[in-house]
């Protein structure tokens, strides 16, 4: 997708006449850290994407301790917190299914 954009000079797919086209639909639906894309596309589209990394960050950081953990961490990497972070709290049951399929 980043050689599509950069052939369109475009920075990000929403910018796209063709957004969203069937390459990103699939791509969406293949992985747990996607579920959000379309939301995502949006607030960067709307707030900029320096504002949308901020809030990325914060959804992905821990409640106790701050570090920042992947979707993929159901627990805290660092202090064992549970959920790791808020977006793993609002999707660890199709996480949980996906990394059980693995």
């Amino acid at each position: 997708m980043f050689a599509c954009a950069t052939e369109r000079g475009i920075d990000f797919c929403s910018q796209c006449e063709k957004y969203p086209c069937d390459e990103l639909k699939q791509f969406q639906a293949a992985m747990p850290h996607r579920i959000e894309l379309w939301v995502n596309l949006e607030r960067v589209k709307t707030i900029g994407y320096k504002q949308w990394l901020k809030e990325m960050k914060k959804s992905h950081a821990c409640p106790q301790c701050q570090i920042i953990n992947s979707t993929y961490d159901l627990k805290c990497r660092r202090c064992g917190e549970e959920p790791s972070c808020s977006y793993v709290a609002k999707h660890s049951e199709v996480i949980k299914q996906y990394m059980k399929n693995r």
